[in-house]
């Protein structure tokens, strides 16, 4: 409990942490996940993602991130993917209404379970982006991400949670390792807390629904966008 309660206010901190010169959006998530074995050792890794702008005016972005993964073991995953970000700026009177960025991405899953059958996901992440800009050369930069998660099953002493309702809780914080000049100048990039309910309907599909905050560090403003975000995970 106590841990539950720690996790809790620091989500509760970072979602918080806004300051005067912030500005405050929100918006809508469609997040699907798919993680398909082909053998014992080697698997498929689909997400694709669709946002929408500020007060769900229109769409956004558009993701789609393939990978191929390697499981060492039940615990340890690498994956090597690529990924297709496209931006929708509507700005009235540019020509440049689509922006695309290719990403390489390669990627360390580490699983486990702590007391009382909360399963732990830490995942470290580095991108190798190549960025369209808007009246500009396209940059090249690269990004880490350290991932964290808990999926919290609500029925006491489940020690193999095939079925039911859950939590989920994470956090990820995203560091610019290269030409940040070019960015943001800082270190920092941007970080996403969330909290969320779902379901469990089988070992073979989750479904959840939940509240994120993106706490994204600009160059002249920040952004504070409070999302509500519907995922899919399906895994077979």
């Amino acid at each position: 409990m106590r841990i539950l309660i720690g996790l809790l206010s620091l989500i509760l901190f970072l979602a918080a942490s806004a300051h005067a010169q912030t500005v405050h959006q929100s918006s809508g998530w469609l997040f699907l996940l798919n993680n398909t074995k082909i053998s014992n050792k080697w698997g498929v890794y689909t997400d694709v993602q669709v946002r929408s702008a500020d007060k769900w005016a229109e769409v956004r972005n558009f993701l789609f991130r393939p990978g191929i993964t390697y499981y060492a073991n039940s615990k340890n995953e690498l994956t090597l993917g690529y990924a297709l970000i496209q931006t929708f700026p509507h700005v009235e009177g540019s020509r440049d209404n689509l922006l695309t960025e290719h990403r390489i991405w390669e990627q360390y899953v580490y699983k486990h379970k702590t007391a009382r059958t909360i399963i732990a996901q830490h995942r470290f992440r580095l991108e190798q982006r190549f960025i369209e800009r808007s009246g500009r050369d396209q940059l090249f930069a690269q990004r880490f991400r350290y991932f964290t998660r808990f999926i919290i099953p609500l029925e006491k002493g489940a020690k193999n949670f095939e079925e039911g309702f859950f939590v989920a809780l994470q956090n990820e914080l995203f560091f610019n390792v290269q030409h940040k000049d070019e960015l943001n100048h800082k270190l920092f990039d941007q970080n996403r807390a969330y909290i969320a309910a779902g379901y469990r309907a089988n070992k073979h599909l989750d479904i959840e629904a939940g509240y994120l905050n993106q706490a994204i560090k600009g160059l002249n403003n920040n952004t504070s966008n409070n999302v509500v975000q519907l995922a899919l995970y399906t895994k077979f």
